[in-house]
């Protein structure tokens, strides 16, 4: 690591980030890991993710320690307290070197005259750790998730929703998916033993492989000439539902990182498809992942709520709505989900979720499959909002999995398997009077 740097500094001013100004991870850590060495990175990520995905428990032993909380300037202190007892409690990094370098971040911060305290803190929550566990019995520090969404779990999954929470707070597995372009995943699973890497492959999804330690992408057989990606397995379910046929006018609404835009690509390399992201910067990681793959698409930057101002009057023959959703369903990729998101943004977000839901329908063509998808697991989002739109809608017609009263599929988080994800799969009658224009 630089000499400039402490990592447990650096580690408090992420969460710091997270927490006080309400930005995610996937935005603060890119910028702080640039000058570490891999190693170093590794452990600032583990800290970071760590922290979140626990934060109710560190919360509630930093409360019974202190006789009242940092505040202010000082902020950042109370979050290096919870780095330390961190590591104390969920990490092999001797307790010594813990708490040596968990000080020194005071110094790092620029609060030298807090050095006493973190090393007092974290010294008293060694003395006392099985008292304090014992004693911090809130229902939050139980199933380590805020509890408007440990209430909205039980309400929609009475019987799951501790398995759900208990998902979320793993570390996820490493899916990955074969490019059938290059090799057959039997194939690509002897690659990866070539390498030493034990993988597994789905017994439902063609081209799904699990790891059973994830790596490095650059020990990946192939990975920079495209012959594999990392996407979940339940991600990868979209393109297969979907089903692309060469030929067809295909588009991905909110297609942002490009990961289905790709796996359309690979299923019928001949279909024509336009991928669309009302994000610029999004938008650009759709162009990286195609020319990784050698694959072409037209990318477009555009609202999903307002076709009108990028499709031209173009009609397609399917539709991947990838609806922006309250991301429920991934907290264990993103546990900073858990205390980012509010009670209030769900209905907030199905609505927005309708609003794209009806102005892209009319873009389908007569006869047409639309699929919807979200990586939520709440119900107001999903066969919820599919349920009110199968009644607005003569001619939407419920495909696949389902019925009107519970119509998709709604697959949840597990240890070995995909992230919670929701589908459901539409299709456009052919009347008369549809108002979708053919092109």
């Amino acid at each position: 690591m630089n000499k400039h740097y402490n990592l447990r500094a650096l580690a408090a001013k992420a969460v710091a980030q997270v927490l006080d100004q309400g930005l995610s991870l996937s935005q603060v850590l890119p910028s702080l890991q640039t000058p570490l060495a891999d190693k170093d990175r590794a452990l600032l990520q583990e800290l970071c993710f760590g922290i979140l995905r626990t934060l109710p428990q560190l919360e509630g032993y930093i409360r019974q320690l202190m006789a009242k909380p940092l505040t202010g300037k000082q902020r950042t202190v109370h979050y290096l307290l919870m780095v330390g007892i961190y590591q104390l409690l969920f990490t092999r990094i001797p307790p010594h070197a813990a708490l040596a370098e968990t000080v020194d971040g005071a110094v790092a911060l620029k609060h030298p005259q807090l050095k006493g305290l973190v090393n007092g803190v974290l010294r008293q929550f060694q003395r006392r750790q099985e008292e304090l566990m014992v004693a911090d019995d809130r229902q939050e520090s139980r199933f380590l998730h805020p509890s408007w969404l440990a209430r909205r779990l039980q309400a929609a999954y009475p019987e799951e929703a501790s398995a759900i929470m208990d998902a979320n707070n793993q570390r996820p597995p490493m899916w990955l998916r074969v490019n059938r372009l290059f090799n057959s995943r039997d194939e690509y699973l002897q690659l990866l033993a070539g390498e030493d890497i034990i993988a597994y492959p789905h017994p439902a999804l063609p081209e799904a492989v699990r790891l059973e330690t994830p790596c490095n992408v650059g020990r990946l057989p192939g990975f920079d000439r495209g012959w594999v990606t990392v996407q979940d397995a339940a991600a990868q379910g979209c393109a297969l539902w979907l089903d692309p046929q060469a030929g067809e006018d295909i588009l991905d609404l909110c297609a942002a990182p490009g990961g289905k835009t790709t796996h359309i690509l690979e299923l019928a390399p001949l279909a024509r498809v336009t991928a669309v992201d009302v994000d610029t910067q999004r938008a650009g990681r759709i162009k990286e992942n195609l020319q990784r793959l050698g694959q072409h698409a037209n990318v477009i930057v555009g609202d999903g709520r307002l076709p009108a101002q990028w499709s031209e009057g173009q009609t397609w023959d399917r539709i991947l709505l990838d609806a922006p959703c309250s991301a429920t369903g991934v907290i264990r990729r993103h546990p900073d989900i858990k205390w980012l998101r509010r009670d209030s943004d769900i209905a907030e977000l199905a609505a927005l979720q309708r609003q794209i839901l009806t102005a892209i329908w009319p873009r389908l063509k007569p006869g047409g499959t639309l699929l919807y998808a979200t990586c939520s697991v709440l119900p107001e989002e999903n066969r919820e909002q599919i349920r009110r739109f199968l009644q607005e809608n003569t001619d939407a017609e419920l495909a696949g999995t389902g019925d009107a009263e519970q119509p998709g599929l709604q697959c949840l988080p597990a240890p070995n398997e995909g992230d919670g994800f929701f589908y459901a799969k539409i299709t456009k009658g052919q009347t008369a009077d549809n108002p979708a224009r053919t092109k």
